[in-house]
């Protein structure tokens, strides 16, 4: 209540017993009343508080929008967030009554005085709208709501591949302000900020799993809030786990066919060309980072492949000594055909030369008993190389069955390695 007394057209002066408390233009807007009475002598280079002691107290609030991007070769994470802070700024109040009832108006970013409030895991400026206003209320608070494209860095992990789960960190301080000027709260409790997921979009790559907050001192007030977000596996499983898990049944199928075959060789040389372009095709597939290399990377391309070649060299080696021992079993003795000729022409002609067929007969008794020791000679040297082409043999045998038993333990271990990813992935 007051009376409001006329000092010149369209102007008055509103007087509360004796102290005048501010003019009023009775010919303008009452926003525009409400602009000319907060901005007059404001001052947006000062930190808004009567007296200079006192912390100014800004709360953050931040609400994850979509996953953009995760570079695991660069380690950078772009997210999209719906940012919020608000803070008192105690030289934008004034009573609703005054001025036709208002409660909030909008007003310029530029003209108030704003926290220098940044991420410190910047590495890159994002893509973000540019938002123009803030909107203050009539007891001083001033709401600064826009959406931010964050790029940040973040150390990203890979290990589990594809059933990784990332847990990257955005740190609000204010970049000049210590904590005896400017105090970073949370908006919302961590309750609250932990599992919303209201304006989250969803059908990407990757999945929200919730933002862990905290507030944390050290040289200045500054608030973590930590994005936990885990990879969807069902692409890499379609196209990189099931291929690999058929490839590994047929290796083992091919233990069963004799190792002293062609056919064996034929299969593991088939199987290790489909490997060589399996692994080519998911070359890009796999995140390459110079940190570390995925588990199932490592386990399948080490010990799986040493195992197989390992196979194809055993079958190598078996078919080599059965090749060389067959070509000494196909052996008939070649006796004298002219000698035995000779013997029965010098029959026919008995009764007429029977001195000289004496002769040649006894000759081709000896030319015989040198052929048959001969054979004698060469039949003990092949039973002796097959008894050592045996014992290798029957070595590779050991060999052959000592393999296929660590490629099942290998298979195994990789089936249990990918269970427990999987299990990890599931419940994190």
């Amino acid at each position: 209540p007051g009376t409001c007394f006329p000092i010149q057209e369209g102007y008055c002066v509103l007087v509360a017993g004796k102290t005048a408390t501010k003019t009023v233009n009775t010919s303008k807007s009452a926003l525009r009343q409400l602009s000319d009475f907060l901005f007059t002598n404001y001052k947006k280079g000062v930190r808004p508080v009567q007296n200079w002691r006192k912390t100014t107290n800004v709360a953050i609030d931040v609400m994850v929008y979509a996953i953009l991007s995760v570079d695991e070769k660069n380690q950078v994470l772009t997210t999209y967030i719906w940012y919020r802070q608000h803070w008192i700024d105690e030289f934008l109040r004034w009573n609703p009554g005054d001025f036709d009832n208002i409660t909030q108006m909008s007003v310029p970013t530029e003209a108030i005085w704003v926290p220098d409030i940044l991420i410190n895991e910047f590495v890159d400026v994002g893509k973000s709208p540019d938002i123009p206003y803030v909107y203050i209320l009539h007891d001083g608070e001033v709401r600064n709501l826009k959406p931010v494209q964050v790029v940040t860095a973040c150390s990203l992990d890979i290990y589990n591949f594809p059933f990784d789960v990332q847990n990257c960190s955005l740190t609000f301080t204010s970049w000049l302000h210590n904590i005896r000027d400017i105090n970073i709260s949370l908006w919302r409790t961590p309750e609250e900020v932990k599992y919303d997921k209201s304006i989250f979009m969803s059908q990407g790559e990757w999945e929200l799993l919730h933002v862990l907050s905290q507030f944390r001192e050290f040289s200045v007030g500054g608030s973590e809030q930590y994005v936990v977000i885990r990879r969807r596996p069902l692409f890499y499983a379609v196209s990189l786990l099931l291929p690999s898990i058929f490839l590994m049944v047929m290796d083992i199928v091919g233990f069963y066919l004799p190792p002293d075959s062609g056919e064996r060789v034929s299969f593991k040389i088939t199987l290790l060309l489909g490997y060589s372009v399996f692994l080519i095709i998911v070359s890009d597939t796999l995140p390459a980072t110079a940190i570390g290399t995925p588990l199932i990377g490592k386990i399948k391309t080490i010990p799986l492949l040493t195992a197989s070649n390992s196979k194809l060299i055993v079958s190598v080696w078996y078919l080599f000594l059965h090749v060389t021992d067959a070509l000494l079993n196909p052996f008939s003795a070649k006796l004298n055909h002219y000698s035995c000729e000779s013997t029965r022409d010098y029959e026919g002609g008995a009764s007429t030369m029977p001195t000289q067929l004496q002769e040649e007969s006894s000759l081709v008794v000896e030319n015989i008993l040198q052929e048959i020791a001969a054979i004698r000679q060469f039949l003990e040297k092949r039973d002796e190389f097959r008894d050592i082409a045996r014992e290798w043999l029957q070595v590779g045998y050991v060999l052959d069955v000592l393999l296929f038993r660590v490629y099942l333990v290998a298979v195994l271990a990789y089936s249990i390695t990918l269970g427990t990813l999987w299990s990890i992935w599931q419940y994190a």
